[in-house]
């Protein structure tokens, strides 16, 4: 974990804590998160906290402009607990990759299972492959792996009126 991120979350809950928040300190710090973060989102939840906080700061802040400096405050809190926390097992690792047939049944929305007996080829199951043909402008391996999808589907499709 980064040092200056448990510094941060450090300074963040020591202003998040107290009875009343000392928006000046909080909008001193939004100011050095944004400044300084190496991660997107939390310079981007800081640069955007930080106009409510410096209203929040004045003698004459409104309970609502509190409020809401309290929320923006909440979003860097939150952002920043996100960013610290150990993740464990499989939470990092990007989710798998879709087989032919399963990114076929996306690109032409059809359902995962086949159509009752009767009811026909499932609607765009032709017409997908005209967009990626190789003469109406689509690339010849997408075209191979959408046929090849597309004759999985109609395999599916007929087997199950069969049985």
């Amino acid at each position: 974990m980064d040092k200056h991120l448990s510094e941060w979350k450090h300074s963040v809950e020591l202003i998040w804590s107290a009875a009343a928040p000392d928006y000046g300190d909080a909008a001193c710090l939004a100011a050095e998160i944004a400044r300084a973060s190496t991660e997107a989102i939390l310079r981007q939840a800081a640069t955007q906290a930080l106009p409510i906080l410096r209203s929040a700061s004045s003698e004459d802040a409104d309970h609502s402009t509190q409020d809401a400096a309290r929320r923006r405050l909440g979003v860097i809190r939150e952002v920043l607990h996100t960013l610290t926390t150990p993740t464990f097992g499989k939470r990092g690792n990007s989710p798998k990759s879709l087989t032919s047939e399963e990114r076929y049944r996306q690109d032409a929305r059809i359902a995962a299972r086949p159509p009752p007996v009767g009811a026909g080829n499932p609607p765009g199951l032709e017409t997908r492959g005209q967009d990626a043909h190789p003469d109406g402008g689509g690339s010849t391996q997408r075209f191979q792996e959408l046929s090849a999808a597309r004759d999985a589907l109609i395999k599916q499709v007929r087997l199950a009126r069969i049985s």
